[in-house]
């Protein structure tokens, strides 16, 4: 989204060029040029067009509708382009888009009269504060499903989306497929999660899932060609994940699990037209890569809902050198040492200058590339010219010759040039403030879709998670429980973990493997916890692992693992019921 919005900044700023070129010289931009490329490059997801052109037939034939968030911030650009491509095959499908998502005239004028207003969603921060560094040129407020619904009850085939919620166009396509009011609150929350489960494609089929060495041992044995999720939600809410057949992967409880731990913030999942609360979920494996989801519940959705604003951060640039062989530290001190000071010249001026070894060479390497590690040396600065080439790379270039023994840096130079980074502010806005509207062009239809009938705040309903400033390195907590004899091993060998980011915080879940699927042991070498060993007068699994894990995992403990990069943590045990699996969020 941040991209998309950038894009679009970008093109406001080539037409701007464009004009001052032509008035000043007459001459207008030609192919090939910059201006002309940031022109040329769409504010939508252009990848859409991609997968969707080759269906276009089928989707006709077979009355096939599609609902997409691939609007990004020209869903009125991506309209045109579907139709140019319906009416080149000469089509009868009918295209709708909505729009309403674009709110930043509304949060400026907002912020005229109400300073104090938005609040950040995670430092509670006001929007006024960010605003008096930052110039924000977009704001997505995230939309529900229900204006997809009113779209396909009025006929179109595809619906396209700026920026609905990931989950949004399932809520939509079910809502409409079961005629669903949007009072049916338990019903829209299964769709809800059912969306949530499946957005982010191939994971719930395998992909970035912490339990990846099992998929070798699956039916389909593969880690190519993961297949892409389904689900299957009947008119009663009740959803079924599962997957293409003959791919690769698989859907199992575990993998559910870990995407619906991904980038929760407690047991209330919102979306601008239902709430979904997760606490009392479960998972059961009905067959191979059928997993059934139960337990959610609806509430009415809450009065306000996410709303991102993007704006110029400023820019960056970065270089890499190689460290082969001995003395790798004392290598990486001395050359940071050496560029700190060719740029001191520059580097006021900057806004961060950071020096990272990544990672660490194989111990006795049989070949050069297991005994080289990359140092990565990167900044920032509010101005281009800061990070100018003479500023940067060339000074960073020039120190090679009193460097360390076989000094060797990156020598494609094109990320040590200055280019832009953006940053973001999240809150919320309350939805009285969004019009939603659908349009169905083709049918002269315009329709503002109605405000939810019902909203409730759930802020003071949900006991706010524990909020934990970091602390240095503990030791794991001290415990009356007896868990028989223990192993140095890592944590991710006795767990699963799955984490997601938004906007400038992350969240992390930790679950209990299945008993049918344990993980795999680990060297006893590697960064290690003391993990349970089975005894015979103790507690047998998991509910012994997961009595350790509530002792053991506590917030500071986290926090210290985590490492210093962690500020803050708020923490919440999400009491799930996934066969025998418990959780923890942070």
């Amino acid at each position: 989204m941040v991209a998309l919005a950038a894009r679009k900044a970008e093109q406001d700023l080539a037409n701007a060029k464009s004009k001052a070129r032509a008035e000043s010289s007459g001459n207008h931009t030609s192919p090939g040029d910059p201006v002309s490329a940031a022109l040329e490059a769409p504010a939508f997801e252009a990848y859409f067009l991609e997968g969707l052109e080759p269906a276009l037939e089928d989707i006709a034939r077979h009355g096939i509708r599609v609902a997409v968030n691939a609007g990004g911030n020209d869903v009125e650009g991506l309209y045109q382009a579907v139709m140019g491509m319906v009416k080149k095959k000469g089509l009868d499908l009918e295209v709708a888009y909505i729009t309403g998502d674009s709110v930043l005239p509304t949060v400026i004028s907002t912020l005229k009269t109400n300073p104090s207003a938005f609040p950040s969603i995670y430092t509670s921060t006001p929007l006024s504060t960010w605003t008096r560094t930052h110039t924000p040129f977009s704001a997505s407020a995230y939309l529900g499903g229900l204006g997809i619904a009113t779209a396909f009850r009025a006929g179109a085939s595809v619906v396209l989306c700026g920026r609905v919620s990931d989950a949004s166009p399932v809520i939509g396509a079910a809502a409409w497929w079961h005629s669903w009011s949007p009072t049916e609150y338990d019903k829209l929350a299964n769709a809800l999660i059912a969306g949530h489960l499946i957005e982010c494609s191939n994971y719930v089929c395998g992909g970035n899932f912490t339990g990846f060495t099992s998929l070798k041992s699956t039916p389909s044995g593969s880690w190519t060609s993961i297949g892409y999720p389904i689900a299957e939600i009947s008119s009663s809410g009740s959803v079924i994940i599962t997957k293409q057949s003959n791919t690769g992967g698989i859907v199992s409880t575990e993998t559910c699990t870990a995407q619906l731990l991904y980038e929760i913030q407690g047991p209330l999942y919102h979306n601008s037209s239902v709430t979904a609360d997760i606490s009392g979920a479960t998972f059961s494996q009905l067959s191979p890569s059928r997993v059934l989801l139960s337990g959610i519940t609806g509430l009415p959705p809450p009065p306000t809902t996410k709303c991102f604003l993007t704006a110029l951060g400023g820019y960056q640039a970065e270089a890499t050198y190689y460290l082969t062989g001995l003395h790798i530290a004392a290598k990486a001190r001395m050359l940071e040492s050496q560029i700190r000071a060719i740029l001191a010249p520059f580097s006021p001026a900057f806004s961060t200058l950071q020096f990272s070894v990544l990672g660490a060479p194989v111990p006795d390497a049989e070949s050069q590339n297991g005994a080289t590690v990359p140092l990565r040396i990167f900044a920032q600065a509010k101005s281009e010219q800061a990070l100018s080439p003479q500023r940067f790379i060339r000074p960073i270039i020039n120190t090679i010759m009193q460097g360390y023994p076989g000094a060797t840096f990156h020598l494609d130079f094109r990320l040590g040039f200055p280019r832009p980074y953006f940053d973001a502010f999240v809150t919320r806005i309350p939805q009285e403030d969004v019009r939603q509207v659908m349009h169905l062009p083709q049918k002269g239809i315009e329709e503002t879709i109605p405000q939810p009938p019902r909203m409730q705040n759930h802020d003071t309903e949900t006991p706010a998670p524990q909020t934990h400033p970091p602390s240095p390195r503990v030791n794991p907590p001290t415990t009356d429980l007896d868990f028989g004899p223990t192993t140095p091993l890592p944590l991710g060998a006795i767990l699963h973990a799955r984490s997601g980011d938004k906007g400038p915080d992350c969240n992390v879940g930790f679950f209990l493997p299945s008993p049918k699927h344990p993980k795999p042991s680990s060297p006893s070498n590697s960064p290690s916890s003391h993990s349970p060993s089975s005894s015979s007068n103790s507690p047998s699994p998991p509910s012994q692992a997961w009595a350790w894990l509530l002792t053991f995992l506590t917030p500071p403990t986290l926090l210290s693992l985590l490492g210093a990069e962690a500020t803050r943590l708020d923490a919440s045990r999400l009491p799930l019921k996934r066969d025998v699996f418990q959780g923890l969020g942070g």
